[in-house]
């Protein structure tokens, strides 16, 4: 790797972590720095372990002003993966890595957190399955509940974003570590289903912005109100919908790249269910929404 090279990686890096500073202070920026750069050298080092000409990471800023100060980061590969097997461990390194870490930074996190009411003009997390089980573990009860959650100290929020940055990552689609795991999974079929999982996502957010219109309604917000509480539900899988489109077509028109005929080998194909389970572990409908 030349010089020059290096020193982009490292600008970038380098610059994430001011921008995530600016955007939640040290202990934010110290734990989703920490979560992302596991995430990525889980698929970096296991890359390598496999011959796999991977890049070392590109991590994005973004101003703090308009987001939480970073997008991520992705590696770049010379050419596609077509072995199945070797797609698999690189696409599913980066996820549960990064989980090992998220776990028990969040735990500590909440252990920081204090609970009580949300102000009035408040934007609270959503929660997940897994979320809400370590919330009852640390505190003893289902939160949100009787008027009150838990209000994150920045350790806690930034974990809950590695989950809800992983969760996005899964989904099975595309060129996303999830699409990775699933076309690695399915073979040539995977293109077949994410077309049908590509429609079914705006479905989703229709669905569930449904809901949080009557939700809202029932709570007495007028429609102006309610459509505008149910926009927290519907816009987030817009969103993915594009990325997932913008990818596709980045993508001369597929989904992902074609691999090899040879399955996965049995112990990958458990470690698959293991990834799906994660998944739906962190699966959140709904990242953020108002009080109501």
């Amino acid at each position: 790797m030349t010089t020059r090279k290096l020193a982009i990686h490292a600008g970038l890096f380098a610059a994430s972590c001011v921008t995530t500073y600016f955007a939640g202070g040290p202990y934010f920026a110290g734990t989703l720095m920490t979560i992302l750069v596991c995430h990525e050298a889980g698929h970096y080092l296991v890359g390598r372990r496999h011959g796999v000409p991977v890049s070392l990471p590109y991590f994005i800023p973004l101003p703090p002003q308009i987001s939480l100060g970073t997008l991520g980061a992705v590696i770049s590969m010379a050419e596609p993966i077509k072995d199945r097997n070797k797609l698999f461990d690189v696409g599913a390194a980066g996820p549960l890595a990064g989980m090992v870490v998220a776990i028990p930074l969040l735990v500590i996190g909440l252990q920081l957190s204090e609970v009580g009411p949300p102000g009035p003009d408040s934007v609270i997390e959503g929660n997940s399955i897994l979320y809400a089980l370590l919330k009852l573990a640390v505190f003893g009860r289902w939160l949100p509940a009787d008027g009150v959650d838990v209000q994150l100290h920045p350790m806690a929020f930034a974990a809950w974003v590695g989950f809800l940055v992983t969760m996005i990552n899964l989904l099975p689609l595309g060129q996303l570590d999830g699409g990775h795991v699933a076309r690695a999974a399915l073979g040539q079929s995977h293109e077949r289903w994410s077309l049908r999982l590509h429609v079914v996502l705006p479905i989703i957010g229709l669905v569930v912005g449904t809901v949080m219109l009557i939700a809202a309604l029932d709570a007495g917000r007028d429609l102006l109100g309610a459509l505008r509480y149910a926009s927290y539900g519907v816009i987030p899988w817009t969103i993915w919908a594009i990325l997932i489109a913008a990818m596709k077509r980045q993508g001369d028109g597929e989904y992902h790249p074609a691999v090899g005929d040879e399955p996965l080998a049995p112990s990958r194909r458990r470690a698959a269910i293991l990834v799906l389970v994660v998944f739906l572990l962190i699966a959140t409908p709904v990242p953020f929404r108002p009080v109501l």
